[in-house]
């Protein structure tokens, strides 16, 4: 007969496109006691967890929460209550989540008009117009604001505009923006935005903060058809999620998992967002320090470069899966592949919330440094800690 035991697992530092380290306080608050989820408590929680949203956000939308799912499940959430049978939507694709949001369009029974780019380089303004002007029934421009796949960053800001000046609603994914880059949903007039609990909130997978704005809460509202997903309706979530202490029950709620993602808010907000991003940002040119002493070089031109997730070209003759293994098995390291087209080509190391410290930075340069060096590849060993530790010193 086969024992089962409790499941222990290892120590890991995580650097890889996410999940990122979990903050301790977020661990802690996640076991604490588990109350019904339509105790008073809990929905005064739910309430500040809202503000606390809107606050990440940038936002005074009221249509803003927490879908009890992944970040993919933020992403239908957008799509199937804004997107109805026999609509065009224009969808940015520069990577491989682009991508995903064609297949939303193309299940809720929408006519996708991709335009597309090079991976690794920001939405074209110039492609976008001329679909805008071929295009004049569209009712949506969808973009990828952080491509997770490639490490790019795209102007939403200027993306919007144009959405608005052809009377466009606008779709954003920010999974791997939020907390990490500068995110304004209200001042760049974005109308539907999703994310991910897992990214540079530092806590654990399997919640989807999103905001509407009322633009995008009456088009819902005035639906000509049924959203064909029952669970991501937001004309009935919105019962469970909406003001007030009277709820109407929709789902159970993830409990524990939702202190936990209050919890992150609340370490993001004592930070502060400019401070947040001020943070990335310096950890992100340390660890370039590093890698560019020691001869790797980035996928992505620096002006459109993430501070959180950083594309490094693979050396030439070393092979992806032997060093990541290394990494995983000799440092408690992970750091992530490339996908799609870029599968063998790039690793992607994550700086994301809790994981962007000196220290993971420190470790990371030293570690690819020892395999690279190992393996034989063609670096400048030695060199790459002491660089970063220069940024460092010249920050203090």
């Amino acid at each position: 007969m086969t024992i089962f035991t409790s499941f222990h697992p290892p120590q890991r530092t995580l650097m890889g496109p996410g999940p990122s380290d979990v903050h301790p306080r977020i661990l802690q608050a996640m076991s604490r006691p588990t109350i019904g989820h339509l105790d008073p408590a809990f929905i005064g929680m739910m309430d500040e967890l809202k503000g606390l949203l809107q606050y990440a956000f940038q936002t005074q939308n009221a249509l803003t929460f927490a879908v009890s799912a992944p970040g993919s499940a933020g992403m239908e959430t957008c799509f199937t209550n804004l997107i109805e049978p026999g609509d065009t939507v224009i969808v940015c694709q520069n990577g491989v989540f682009g991508g995903r949001m064609k297949e939303n369009v193309e299940r809720c029974g929408a006519m996708a008009i991709m335009v597309e780019d090079e991976w690794g380089t920001p939405v074209s303004l110039d492609k976008l117009a001329d679909a805008l002007e071929i295009h004049p029934e569209a009712k949506a421009v969808a973009f990828v604001h952080a491509e997770t796949s490639t490490g790019v960053q795209s102007d939403a800001a200027a993306i919007a505009k144009l959405a608005r000046k052809h009377q466009c609603l606008t779709i954003m994914d920010t999974v791997t923006s939020l907390g990490g880059t500068p995110i304004c949903m209200d001042e760049w007039g974005i109308d539907a935005i999703y994310s991910g609990s897992q990214k540079c909130l530092s806590c654990t997978p399997g919640l989807s903060p999103v905001s509407f704005s009322d633009k995008a809460a009456q088009v819902i509202q005035q639906r000509q058809s049924k959203v064909q997903s029952w669970f991501l309706d937001l004309n009935l979530v919105m019962g469970y999620w909406g003001e007030g202490a009277k709820r109407a029950y929709h789902h159970t709620a993830p409990i524990n998992a939702l202190y936990g993602l209050h919890e992150a808010l609340v370490i993001l907000h004592e930070e502060g967002l400019e401070q947040a991003w001020a943070r990335h940002e310096l950890h992100h040119k340390a660890l370039k320090a590093g890698l560019e002493a020691m001869g790797l070089t980035f996928l992505v031109y620096e002006a459109y470069r993430l501070p959180q997730l950083n594309t490094v070209t693979i050396p030439s003759g070393i092979d992806d899966a032997t060093v990541r293994s290394r990494l995983l098995s000799d440092y408690q390291l992970e750091i992530g592949a490339g996908l799609g087209v870029m599968a063998g080509k790039v690793w992607r190391i994550g700086l994301m919330g809790h994981s962007a410290c000196k220290k993971n930075v420190l470790l990371c340069l030293a570690a690819l440094d020892s395999v690279l060096s190992e393996l034989g590849a063609d670096i400048k060993s030695g060199v790459a800690v002491a660089a970063a530790n220069k940024v460092y010193a010249d920050t203090e």
